[in-house]
């Protein structure tokens, strides 16, 4: 059993469901984090929505959505890690973090839209369409978890992880990364990388949600598995969208 917990994702490592213990009353199910993901989905997309439409109605200001999109960053920052201390507080704090997120989520992408129109729909469009085909690949049983799977997984998010701290403590210093973050083939070539390393955590997480699952885990960790999903999903979407926007920046 350890060894089907371990995953990437801060949110859903190996000693979560074992620290949980098995559940008294109802269990765990995959429908039932199924069910909690989309309600966090529909929290995140109202505020994404509400944000956008702030942008647009304030004649495409970015001050408008700034101290939204703080909110947002800080907020969405404190209440994951209250989740991850607290895995109780889930049914509560999950929900919420979905909602900070989502003003994250409307701001950056309203900004970007007006400079690349149509990246917005674009970048939601590749996030579900990878997410369902890796789960349909994971259901079929094409994509096999197995340990050196979770271990190269983890060791490449974790070297992303360091190299975007690393990043943001140089840039303090003047130091800057122009051929990452540049729209040149080195650019772009690190972007697809990161993309398809965010996409794979996707897979260790319904691997690590359905072995929540067959552990008989409290009802509670459904909202967990949703949280942890939720983290997977917008990394993604925003790797998704830096890619997307460096390629139209070549045209």
């Amino acid at each position: 059993m350890p060894q089907l917990m371990r995953t990437s994702n801060p949110a859903l490592n190996q000693q979560v469901f074992r620290g949980a213990g098995a559940a008294l009353g109802e269990a765990m199910t995959v429908q039932g984090t199924v069910n909690k993901t989309a309600i966090l989905l529909v929290c995140a997309v109202a505020t994404a929505a509400w944000t956008w439409n702030i942008f647009f109605l304030h004649a495409r200001s970015p001050q408008a959505v700034a101290p939204l999109a703080l909110v947002g960053v800080i907020g969405g920052l404190i209440f994951a890690v209250a989740t991850i201390f607290n895995k109780t507080w889930a049914p509560v704090t999950a929900p919420i973090y979905a909602l900070l997120e989502g003003l994250v989520l409307g701001s950056v992408s309203a900004m970007l839209e007006v400079r690349f129109p149509g990246i917005a729909i674009e970048a939601v469009s590749l996030t579900f369409g990878t997410m369902v085909a890796l789960l349909l690949a994971y259901r079929s049983g094409l994509i096999r978890v197995t340990d050196k799977l979770r271990l190269g997984i983890c060791a490449a998010t974790g070297g992303i992880a360091l190299f975007y701290l690393m990043e943001m403590v140089l840039g303090f210093f003047g130091v800057h990364f122009s051929a990452v973050n540049g729209s040149g083939a080195v650019g772009i070539g690190f972007s697809v990388f990161v993309v398809i390393i965010a996409a794979l955590n996707l897979v260790l997480d319904f691997d690590f949600i359905e072995s929540g699952a067959r552990a008989g885990a409290p009802k509670y960790m459904e909202w967990y598995g949703a949280f942890g999903l939720m983290v997977t999903l917008i990394w993604l979407y925003f790797e998704i969208l830096r890619l997307l926007s460096k390629l139209r920046s070549r045209e």
